[in-house]
């Protein structure tokens, strides 16, 4: 879906930008579109992002997630958000902002739904046309490509800010259904 995007614009850098850091840090769109630039930290291992309230964060405890640097600049959150961020001139205030109907960036924060909107579109334009796809899949997404990579649960749940096992495990899709096998077991 990122390769799709027509990165030569604003609405391209910020759409690839949303959608890998979305992806990167298992962030609900509420937490994404909250971001504000004083809200992550540089580090020499990539950012350190501080989501300052959430679903299950009600009192406003506040999080911290760490992204580190990915293997390929076109799907790495630290290199992706410092383009993003480098092209539109935003140097403060929210991280994900609106855009006119003409691909100017204005100083409105992106609403939540339109998270919602930009990843299906991308969906479309890369053949994925999946009517299941929604913005968890971003979060769903990490956590199954996590699963699959052998992270231990504590450490997925950790990193996606999950409080219990069992909700963690109804984001994980169809990990594992021919490790172990009960079926291939017997000799079938």
């Amino acid at each position: 879906m990122v390769a799709t995007l027509d990165c030569s614009t604003l609405i391209g850098l910020r759409d690839r930008a949303l959608l890998v850091v979305g992806f990167a840090g298992a962030f609900r769109r509420s937490e994404l579109v909250a971001l504000d630039v004083a809200d992550v930290d540089w580090t020499d291992d990539g950012l350190v992002v501080h989501i300052r309230r959430s679903k299950t964060d009600q009192e406003g405890q506040g999080a911290s997630v760490g992204l580190p640097y990915g293997s390929y600049p076109n799907t790495c959150p630290v290199r992706t958000r410092r383009a993003w961020l480098a092209a539109a001139g935003i140097d403060d205030g929210p991280i994900f902002r609106s855009a006119t109907p003409h691909g100017r960036i204005t100083d409105r924060r992106l609403p939540d739904e339109a998270v919602s909107h930009r990843l299906q579109r991308a969906a479309r334009t890369a053949g994925l046309a999946d009517s299941r796809l929604a913005t968890h899949s971003l979060r769903a997404g990490l956590i199954t490509s996590a699963a699959e990579a052998g992270v231990a649960e504590r450490d997925i749940m950790r990193h996606s800010r999950h409080k219990s096992v069992q909700v963690l495990r109804g984001y994980i899709r169809d990990v594992g259904l021919f490790d172990a096998n009960a079926a291939a077991a017997v000799g079938l």
